[in-house]
């Protein structure tokens, strides 16, 4: 929801050139009563110049999350942000909303997912998985992320995954099934130790086979950077994240906070398994997490839509592909991702605190060099 009524802007001074004068002014722009600290009423209106798309509309922003949000950051709890406290405000919280580090994470678009031995179009959904690679190729084209990153199933020939392996591992006596009735996308528990649950699929994405290779149309750009998944034999991995039972991460997690991301835009195959499962890890590591309705193609109609109920419960938000241009610009800022965002700044062990941390550094090290160029060219 969005109203057209004008608050007072932002400051228009580069965060990255002269980050003390931003910070100033804005402090300054809002603190209306010139007392040298912000009130919730402020704060509110520092949250409605923030909180809008880039038609200049204005989000609603519900009055409980914004006491919860202005809390984070009354640090002393005296019912006001002060200077101080508004320079981690700033720093950690409306930089970010405004200038996000946004990575492009396209799940599974493999063979075997679109037209090979898991074509997801003979699942319940009947949904056609070739019809994800079109808008997935135009924001390849056409927005500037800072990471993309293409996951892929990469599993050993004798995966637990593959009904085909059902008789190589003790069901479990509990299982509802065993290994002569056990149909494909039945589940079965394996005996382990300890007892596992594992959804029987048939044989796919076998390492270094035509099936695990991306689809021939979906466009690879230069500095993306593939990350492999499944490839422990006896545990299933449906998120791009970590394996089924948490038992190992891959690279991605390494690979974001190399980057600083903030932000992760999640799509691909299939909507209710792999890419569902990733969106869910990225908002428990602490993300700002987007998922992108259009460019995601999934297996079951109910499981899409608790999918769905999961992402936007947790603070996540699902958009199509035309809005990602300007989010990932800034230019369209969600309240829900704010909230998300001073939430995990309340715990200064999630991967998006550290990340911001990593950043900061960063930054302030970009600045020193800034200065020492300055001095020595003064010279």
């Amino acid at each position: 929801m969005a109203h057209e009524t004008q608050p007072t802007e932002l400051p228009d001074e580069d965060f990255m050139t002269n980050p003390s004068l931003a910070m100033d002014a804005c402090f300054t722009a809002f603190d209306k009563d010139g007392d040298d600290r912000l009130s919730l009423n402020e704060f509110t209106l520092i949250c409605r110049a923030l909180f809008r798309n880039d038609k200049g509309h204005i989000y609603v922003v519900p009055s409980d999350r914004l006491e919860q949000m202005f809390a984070v950051f009354d640090k002393n709890e005296d019912g006001y942000i002060d200077r101080e406290e508004f320079q981690f405000c700033w720093n950690q919280w409306i930089k970010t909303i405004v200038r996000p580090i946004s990575s492009f994470l396209i799940v599974d678009v493999q063979n075997d997912f679109i037209s090979g031995s898991l074509n997801i179009s003979n699942c319940s959904a009947q949904q056609n998985g070739l019809e994800v690679i079109e808008p997935i190729n135009k924001l390849l084209d056409t927005v500037d992320f800072d990471a993309v990153f293409y996951s892929l199933d990469w599993h050993p020939s004798d995966h637990v995954s593959f009904i085909d392996n059902i008789k190589q591992r003790p069901i479990h006596p509990t299982s509802p099934l065993n290994a002569d009735n056990a149909q494909v996308y039945d589940t079965v528990i394996f005996a382990g130790p300890p007892p596992m649950k594992q959804r029987l699929w048939p044989r796919h994405c076998v390492q270094d086979s035509w099936g695990s290779e991306l689809h021939k149309d979906l466009k690879v750009v230069e500095h993306g950077v593939k990350v492999y998944k499944g490839t422990n034999p006896e545990v299933d991995s449906y998120s791009v994240f970590w394996d089924n039972k948490k038992l190992s991460d891959t690279t991605l997690c390494a690979q974001l906070r190399l980057k600083g991301a903030t932000d992760i835009y999640v799509c691909g195959l299939a909507y209710d398994v792999c890419v569902g499962a990733t969106a869910i890890d990225a908002l428990s590591a602490g993300y700002r997490t987007i998922l992108i309705d259009d460019c995601c193609r999934g297996v079951d109609l109910n499981d899409i839509e608790s999918t769905k109920q999961t992402v936007i419960s947790s603070n996540g938000v699902i958009v199509s592909s035309r809005e990602v241009k300007a989010m990932v610009e800034g230019r369209d800022r969600r309240p829900e991702l704010g909230y998300k965002l001073a939430m995990e700044l309340k715990n200064s062990e999630s991967d998006l605190s550290k990340n911001n941390a990593c950043r900061r550094q960063s930054q302030q090290q970009q600045q020193q060099q800034q200065q020492q160029q300055q001095q020595q060219s003064s010279q």
